[in-house]
């Protein structure tokens, strides 16, 4: 019996060990709109959201002109926030922004915007 109950507690010990640091480097998400440490986990897109989306969204549409949000990242590898505009001919413009929500750099398909 105590042999098992090692084998319990072992177990438990090695699951948790793998699963928090896990949890803790997968980055956090707030809704208002603050600070959002973004560790390298891959390839993975981390949305914007909460208050942090309304300013970018505003920011990217007004630099823009018109056009419809299809995509957002927070920790893009351009900038600090990146938002996807597409046009209604089908040509996209991924406007980056910094933490400020200030157009910092375009890049687009099929547009003149690019700076």
């Amino acid at each position: 019996m105590k042999d098992r109950a090692k084998m319990i507690i072992v177990a438990a010990t090695v699951a948790t060990t793998a699963i928090v640091p896990a949890i803790a480097s997968a980055g956090g998400s707030n809704d208002d709109g603050g600070e959002i440490e973004i560790s390298d986990v891959g390839e993975v897109d981390v949305p914007i959201t909460g208050t942090g989306l309304e300013q970018a969204t505003a920011a990217a549409l007004a630099f823009v002109g018109h056009g419809r949000v299809t995509a957002t990242e927070i920790g893009d590898e351009e900038s600090y926030y990146e938002v996807e505009i597409t046009l209604d001919d089908g040509s996209q413009i991924d406007v980056q922004l910094n933490e400020q929500f200030q157009v910092v750099d375009t890049e687009n398909e099929g547009s003149d915007l690019d700076d």
